[in-house]
């Protein structure tokens, strides 16, 4: 048994019955509060809406831009819905791009912040760090070993960065190796290189280009049913293809492949999904040719249908380097002892704050132990749920969707990265829809190229399945109205 005299000062104080107490006491209050947060509202004083009026004017002049969405949370939510700054209440379907996967206000996390908050110092780094880091690392290398063979974690702030410090272990390990390979229309971030090698050329406007890239296609579903002949299946056809295209590049620039950057499910691309034996076979020619498979998981960490989308692919033997991030809080690049870089090469101020580490651990926890995963886990049974009412919505209202062979159904993802497409996918009108369904009550967003899709990516940590009723209440009436008032 632990003793008060074998306790650092530290954990003394935390375990003083009047900081457990206090807790306790804002967990309890928190609860009190969030109970009248039921449902979606819209603002009724106008002195709030006033002040997100200003507020929003503030921001427009501090930022040089205004916001995307008249999104500024008061601070305060129930699971999916969360209450803005005028006091109105919407549900929220983006959450951050994927960071609340717990939703708005969960008492055990903000209880663990608090927790977290009374360390002596906010932020924590490679130089100075306390036992939170440790102890957030193990948590998470304990789950990517389960599958993988990645071994070792370095943290940061930012998905980009754990992307830079990727690169920079594949870099190493491969030197002279100096070109990338990337799939068509990936998201890296928006540092200079990351900018660079995502497929985006407004992300990179003005950017001087000095990072080498080689973009694969991706999985197509339609292209493969396109080429179904014979005995042969089109998957096979598209596969074959594919492995072709990237052989070419390893012929075109013998060893100066560093990496395969594998975004497993594309994010900003579309929520397009591919075949696990497709992403298998480009990583067999990269085994068989000594370039780097690097599994870039910001986006999808902890909501496909295992913790890791590789895992869920049954991918996890063929990663070298994985990337994590968003609803982790603190980011990371893992990889293998093979890959594990020479001391000099990774480093920086600030790894993440006590809060993220202490919070980003427990998010973890519950994951690893909340029932969300496998084929009779939540995050499937959400999937499901999400897919049918979508499906519905399309029957009851086929002018909403229309749709030919040029892209995919009306609805698709994986697990928890979940999109339909109404209005033929085009630009105009699902931007129109995103903000009507904001004023609705619903935040989502956008994705894909071409066609574009509105995506979700919901708190399914926090959101019963029951309550997806409710959402699609709210986008049948947004699109109701947006098709009064475009065409398409």
């Amino acid at each position: 048994m632990t003793t008060t005299n074998s306790m650092t000062l530290a954990d003394q104080f935390r375990h003083r019955p009047a900081v457990r107490s206090a807790i306790e006491t804002i967990g309890a209050e928190l609860r009190s509060a969030q109970a009248d947060i039921t449902g979606v509202r819209p603002a009724t004083d106008p002195s709030l809406s006033q002040c997100l009026d200003q507020v929003m004017k503030d921001a427009t002049e501090v930022r040089g831009r205004g916001l995307l969405y008249p999104y500024l949370g008061s601070g305060i939510g129930n699971g999916a819905l969360v209450e803005l700054l005028d006091g109105s209440v919407k549900f929220d379907m983006i959450t951050g791009i994927g960071a609340h996967f717990f939703g708005h206000s969960d008492p055990d996390l903000v209880e663990t912040a608090v927790e977290a908050a009374t360390a002596d110092t906010v932020m924590q780094g490679h130089l100075m760090m306390n036992e939170e880091a440790i102890r957030f690392a193990e948590v998470l290398v304990a789950e990517a070993r389960k599958s993988s063979d990645l071994k070792h974690a370095f943290l940061c702030n930012s998905g980009a960065m754990a992307n830079e410090n990727a690169l920079k272990v594949c870099y190493q390990k491969h030197a002279p190796a100096s070109r990338v390979i990337a799939f068509a229309h990936c998201f890296m971030g928006r540092s200079v290189t990351m900018a660079q090698i995502g497929d985006s050329a407004g992300g990179r406007s003005g950017v001087p280009l000095s990072t080498l890239v080689d973009y694969m296609p991706f999985y197509s579903h339609v292209a493969a049913r396109r080429m179904s002949a014979g005995d042969v299946s089109g998957s096979t056809r598209y596969i074959d293809i594919c492995v072709e295209h990237l052989e070419q590049y390893i012929e075109r620039y013998p060893k100066q492949h560093a990496c395969f950057i594998f975004e497993l499910v594309q994010g900003e691309g579309g929520f397009n999904t591919a075949l696990p034996e497709f992403h298998r076979a480009l990583m067999d020619v990269c085994r068989a040719n000594e370039i780097a498979v690097w599994a870039d998981e910001v986006q999808t960490f902890g909501r496909t249908e295992r913790m890791f989308c590789f895992d869920a692919l049954g991918l996890g033997d063929m990663v070298d380097v994985a990337c994590v991030g968003k609803m982790s809080q603190v980011c990371a690049a893992l990889y293998t002892d093979n890959y594990n870089p020479r001391p000099g090469l990774l480093s920086g101020t600030f790894l993440g704050s006590a809060v993220g580490l202490k919070v980003g651990r427990r998010i973890i926890e519950r994951l690893r132990d909340g029932g969300y995963y496998g084929p009779d886990g939540s995050i499937v049974a959400h999937y499901r749920e999400f897919e049918s009412r979508v499906r519905a919505l399309a029957a009851a209202h086929p002018e909403w969707f229309p749709h030919g062979d040029d892209y995919h159904d009306v609805v698709a993802g994986f697990g928890g990265m979940m999109r339909f497409t109404p209005f033929g996918g085009e630009k105009e009108p699902i931007l129109h829809l995103c903000h009507e369904l904001f004023k609705a009550g619903v935040i989502a967003f956008y994705c894909g190229h071409g066609p574009y899709h509105v995506r979700f990516l919901p708190p399914l940590g926090a959101m019963p399945v029951e309550q997806w009723k409710d959402v699609f209440d709210v986008v049948t009436s947004a699109m109701s109205t947006t098709a009064s008032q475009v065409s398409v």
